[in-house]
C-alpha cells in the first residue's frame, strides 16, 4: 500500500474512532462531523489525556492548571505552510475570546527549538509546549503528518471539538464561543 493511501486510511480510521468515542450506546448521533470538524455534545465528551510538558520558551506548563477555562489546543510546526497561514486567525480568535474564560495553547511538533521560536515571534502571544517527538499529538490521536490540527477542550477538560485542518477565525471563533457559553467561567477567570 503506498504512503498516500495508508495515510488516508489512517486518517479515516482515526476520524471514525473519534466519532465512535462520542456516540452514545444507542447509536444516536451525539457527535457531528461537518467538513472535518467534529463536535460532541457535552454529555458525550471524553476527558483529554494529560497535556503537560516543557514550554518552547522554557519552564513547564500543565493544561490541568487551566481547568475552568475553555482551552484551544493547536498543533503546529514551523515547517508547516498551513500552520503559517492560520497563525493570524488563531491569534485573532484568542484575542477575541480570552475575556470569556478562553485560553490557547500551542503544541509544537517535529521541530527544532530555534526554528519554532522564530516562527512564533510576532505571530502569537499565547504559550506553546515544545514536543519534538509528537507524544502529545499522538496521545490525542493526531498523527503528526496531519497537522495543523486544533482541539477545543471544554471547561471540564473534555474534548468538545476536533478540527483536522487549518482554521480561519470565522470558522473557529463561533465554535469556541459556543463551547464557552455552555457554562460561565469561574469567578476571577475573566
Amino acid at each position: 500500500m503506498n504512503v498516500r493511501r495508508w495515510t488516508g486510511a489512517l486518517l479515516a480510521a482515526v476520524t471514525a474512532v473519534a466519532v465512535a468515542a462520542c456516540s452514545p450506546a444507542g447509536g444516536e448521533e451525539a457527535c457531528v462531523n461537518r467538513d472535518g470538524i467534529i463536535e460532541c455534545a457535552p454529555d458525550q465528551r471524553s476527558a483529554a489525556p494529560k497535556l503537560a510538558g516543557e514550554l518552547l520558551t522554557g519552564g513547564s506548563y500543565d493544561v490541568a492548571t487551566a481547568r475552568g477555562q475553555v482551552v484551544v489546543v493547536n498543533f503546529w510546526g514551523s515547517w508547516c505552510a498551513p500552520c503559517r497561514a492560520e497563525a493570524d486567525d488563531l491569534e485573532a480568535t484568542y484575542q477575541a475570546t480570552k475575556g470569556s474564560g478562553v485560553t490557547f495553547l500551542g503544541i509544537n511538533v517535529q521541530d527544532q527549538r530555534d526554528k519554532a521560536k522564530a516562527f512564533e515571534e510576532g505571530r502569537v502571544s499565547y504559550p506553546s509546549l515544545f514536543d519534538p517527538p509528537s507524544r502529545l499529538a499522538l496521545a490525542l490521536d493526531i498523527p503528526p503528518n496531519t497537522i495543523p490540527a486544533t482541539v477545543v477542550l471544554d471547561r471540564e477538560g473534555r474534548i468538545a471539538a476536533v478540527i483536522r485542518a487549518a482554521v480561519k477565525q470565522e470558522g473557529l471563533q463561533p465554535i469556541v464561543e459556543r463551547i464557552a457559553a455552555e457554562s460561565p467561567a469561574p469567578t476571577g477567570q475573566r
